[in-house]
């Protein structure tokens, strides 16, 4: 008998005791039993327990940037070993370009939010968000929001499509965060996600408790929730609901469900434009790729009436040069089988309910087709769930069922349109969907959809000439944005860069003085203490820098000979620097005025320690904002303060963020701004 397939929890890998009613899951080219699956007796309880001990202990040690420092290195890890799990992955009916978008997609996500952890959050372990709110008149009560982490567990539980991107996806951005997860894989390919687990585990890299795998079901774990966990869901709607009402009060829920996805071919692009031919291939590719068996696949391709023909025949003769149905270990096969017979009959069973509301086969067959066998024979294939590309057309007809009833597999239907209105009326009858895209070059039909079927969308994907040969296509979400959907999808938001980050934890209104502020959240904050004097900041190396060390300038006047050599030196001869009669008509000055590039030049030349030091380059200005005018005669001085240190997990230098302000000889403040340079991280040697 095969194997159980072991679960990964509580630091060991355990299997249970009695496997009567283990699952068999079979080879979805063959029949073969690849695995079986039981969690009879598992401690669900205990695996709880140690998520919320161990693991919180474990990943709350860490920074942001040491975690992304460990995704990228388990990304890495996953990359030397990937040709496992494309074997692997063949079992489960995933031709070679379907394993790329599941392991190398997921390994991508991986490198992704290290890189974005890295560069996008402080290496520290409150994330703050917005700026700060003034709440008293002289500065000594402040407010702002921050972000700490869920003290809880991050449940995952993810679908078959997709056992190793799917999964990832949920995973990454909670790690990052420093929340524990328990990965619950679908049955079908849970053993595709036990492989990559173990690889992971293998490492050594995991902080203890970060990861727990349950390779089955999950008999009870809902009622053990409790406030502070979270539950990320992808799957089908109905299932979805099911479990959204089971969640206990407090815990979140999110969700990423089956969608009726569309796809609008523009009015204006008419067979034989570059926009028509990416259409098609985009089509081919969804119809196609993973066997149809993706969320974000087009169900629905919404063309314009009078290209309705000219779409089928050439999605017909792209099928007839390209696609070769049969067992992925094959030489040649292009297409392989869905992942199980059952699903290949739920398939069959959601054709049956659109062909009896009206819709009719324009492509493809409902019979099971002969196939190319691993050993490269062709012939029938009783035990494999094989199924050919469908296309279901229904005329002038656009029935309930069209928009309602997904066939999970490789099936879309045509839809055809009259105006741009009635193309957006047809996407939206979707209620609610992962993804739309749009092949048009015309901006305007372009700007008219998205008007109209942006609120039913997660993601709309304009392609056109310009981006055919960059895009990453209708169904290939990317980290960097959201994956979700309104609706029937879900309503939920997975990825999205740093948004799913925050989506582990929790945002919290801070109100105190400006020195308790900066106490908590590691940030000088205007008002807190400052230390002027002394040896120079810019003299000092992350070790020996802190946070409120200061430098406060002398004055400079500023001449209007001053002004003019800058005008001329630059070419900014804008009139508000030269003309003075122009100048004084304008709203915003008395008359001539300094450029406010001029004033932050030499606000540098005020500040700074020419000699070599610790203080290795000055890589940007942000926030930059100039507020009162200067006029010839006036004096600047700029009073410069360490507002933000962040040393980088894999370099020898750091950030540091300076506080700058720029003040006139009124105490008014001209100008305010951050000075963000790289610093070494220590002394240099004598």
């Amino acid at each position: 008998m095969t194997d159980i397939l072991p679960s990964y929890l509580q630091g060991s890998w355990w299997t249970p005791d009695v496997s009567a009613d283990a699952v068999p899951v079979r080879d979805a080219s063959t029949g073969a039993v690849v695995a079986r699956v039981s969690t009879a007796g598992v401690d669900l309880p205990g695996a709880l327990a140690y998520a919320r001990t161990t693991g919180q202990r474990s990943l709350g040690a860490m920074t942001f940037h040491q975690r992304a420092v460990v995704l990228k290195q388990l990304a890495a890890a996953l990359t030397d070993r990937k040709e496992e799990l494309y074997e692997l992955s063949q079992s489960a009916g995933s031709t070679r370009r379907d394993s790329l978008a599941d392991i190398d997609g997921g390994i991508g996500v991986l490198f992704t939010y290290s890189s974005k952890g890295r560069r996008e959050l402080p290496n520290a372990q409150v994330y703050l968000d917005g700026a700060v709110e003034p709440l008293s008149k002289d500065g000594s009560f402040l407010g702002r929001h921050v972000y700490t982490r869920l003290p809880g567990v991050a449940v995952q539980i993810n679908a078959f499509n997709f056992p190793m991107w799917g999964a990832l996806e949920k995973f990454a951005p909670a790690f990052l965060a420093g929340v524990p997860s328990i990965v619950k894989p679908a049955t079908p390919t849970a053993y595709v996600a036990e492989a990559w687990v173990r690889i992971l585990v293998e490492t050594g890299l995991l902080p203890d408790g970060s990861l727990q795998l349950v390779s089955g079901g999950v008999p009870g774990l809902f009622d053990l929730l409790r406030l502070g966990d979270l539950v990320g869901f992808t799957g089908s709607a109905t299932t979805a609901e099911r479990l959204r009402a089971a969640t206990p009060d407090g815990v979140r829920f999110t969700s990423e469900t089956d969608s009726i996805n569309a796809s609008v071919l523009g009015p204006d692009a008419g067979a034989g434009t570059p926009e028509f031919d990416a259409y098609v291939r985009q089509l081919f590719t969804e119809l196609t790729a993973k066997a149809g068996q993706k969320c974000t696949a087009i169900r629905r391709a919404v063309v314009p009436r009078g290209s309705a023909e000219a779409v089928v025949a050439a999605l017909r003769e792209r099928i007839a040069e390209r696609v070769v149905v049969g067992d992925p270990r094959a030489e040649g096969v292009t297409m392989g089988p869905l992942v199980s017979l059952a699903q290949r009959d739920e398939v069959l069973r959601s054709v049956a309910t659109l062909r009896d509301a009206g819709g009719t086969v324009l492509l493809g067959s409902l019979d099971a087709p002969d196939v190319t066998r691993a050993d490269g024979s062709v012939g029938p294939a009783p035990e494999g769930a094989f199924l050919t590309p469908l296309l279901i057309g229904f005329g002038d007809a656009a029935p309930d069922a069209v928009h309602q009833v997904e066939a999970f597999g490789p099936v879309s239907s045509l839809l055809t349109y009259d105006s741009v209105a009635q193309a957006a009326d047809l996407v939206a009858r979707g209620g609610g969907s992962l993804v739309t895209s749009v092949a048009t070059h015309d901006p305007a039909v372009a700007g008219e959809l998205l008007s109209r079927i942006g609120a039913y969308n997660g993601r709309v994907l304009f392609l056109d000439r310009d981006d055919a040969g960059t895009s990453t296509g209708h169904g290939a979400p990317v980290p960097h944005l959201v994956h979700g959907g309104p609706g029937r999808a879900g309503g939920g938001e997975e990825l999205g860069g740093i948004r799913a980050v925050l989506h582990h934890m929790q945002r919290t209104a801070v109100q105190g003085s400006p020195a308790m502020l900066t106490a908590l959240t590691g940030v000088w904050h205007e008002g807190a203490t400052a230390h002027p004097g002394g040896r120079h900041p810019f003299r000092k190396s992350l070790a020996e820098l802190a946070i409120g060390d200061q430098v406060a300038s002398a004055s400079r006047e500023v001449t209007l000979d001053d002004i003019e050599t800058f005008a001329r030196f630059t070419g900014d001869t804008f009139y508000a620097h030269m003309d003075e009669a122009a100048a004084a008509a304008n709203p915003f000055f008395p008359g001539r005025v300094a450029h406010g590039y001029l004033l932050v030049s030499w606000a540098a030349g005020l500040f700074v320690d020419p000699e070599p030091g610790p203080v290795l380059a000055n890589y940007g200005l942000e926030n930059l904002r100039f507020v009162t005018p200067v006029s010839p005669g006036d004096a600047i001085r700029v009073t410069l303060t360490a507002k933000q240190i962040t040393p980088r997990e894999t370099d020898e230098y750091g950030e540091v963020r300076w506080d700058a302000v720029i003040r006139n000889q009124h105490d008014d403040l001209v100008a305010s701004y951050d000075v963000l340079t790289l610093v070494a991280k220590e002394p240099a040697p004598a």
